[in-house]
């Protein structure tokens, strides 16, 4: 007797592009500064800036997009060591990104700040946090980095949160409609690490159910969240 239960189908981990360019950044009261900065270079109050915000807040976007004006490389802040400072800022430009408490070598920082105030290079500095909240052994060091000018962030606002929701769906060719954007800005925590993991749970969950992205759908998925 043939089996009447339907196989599950398996939810493949394809891989999706972000778009990071000028044009698919969302703009918006909550990073107008951090925009204006990136637009406004090489007209910088400084060469050394920091651009600290949120997980999912637009940081990297930002400076891809810098570092495409630029002619900047980029380098993740925990694989900074001193001998490859130099290397790092040979086209007198860099993007650090992810700057994080205890998990970058001080002394690589160091030498990186010293370096570009030499070259006179530009460095663009991502974190989550300002300086002030890390524990910094190098008193120089730590001076020196909370004198960095820094452009914060802030939460999204109405409009720009319904806007992520849109490009978020976008990036992984899902369609959605307006009922399905309405319920996810009053269903889900205001900030951007919230609005990727909703609409990165609706796709797979979309895939592996075989069903399409409707509001019904985020209504089963959220129900409990």
């Amino acid at each position: 007797m043939a089996s009447s239960v339907q196989p599950r189908q398996l939810a493949l981990a394809l891989p999706h592009e972000e778009k990071l360019t000028r044009d698919d950044f969302l703009e918006g009261p909550a990073n107008e500064a951090a925009l204006a900065l990136i637009d406004g270079w090489p007209d910088w109050p400084n060469r050394i800036m920091l651009l600290v915000g949120p997980d999912g807040s637009g940081k990297s976007h930002l400076a891809a997009i810098w570092a495409e004006s630029a002619g900047a490389r980029a380098t993740a802040a925990h694989a900074l060591t001193a001998d490859t400072v130099p290397a790092a800022l040979a086209t007198g430009a860099l993007v650090v990104e992810d700057l994080r408490p205890s998990d970058f070598d001080e002394r690589a920082m160091f030498h990186l700040m010293n370096l570009a105030r030499q070259d006179d290079a530009y460095v663009l500095i991502t974190a989550r946090l300002p300086p002030s909240a890390f524990e910094i052994e190098l008193r120089d060091l730590r001076s020196r980095l909370r004198a960095v000018p820094t452009v914060t962030l802030l939460p999204p606002d109405d409009q720009l949160f319904r806007g992520l929701i849109v490009k978020f769906c976008a990036d992984r060719q899902m369609s959605v409609d307006e009922p399905l954007v309405s319920y996810l800005t009053n269903r889900i925590e205001r900030s951007y690490a919230a609005v990727r993991q909703a609409v990165e749970l609706l796709d797979t969950e979309a895939l592996r159910l075989g069903r399409p992205v409707t509001r019904a759908l985020a209504a089963e998925l959220l129900r409990d969240a």
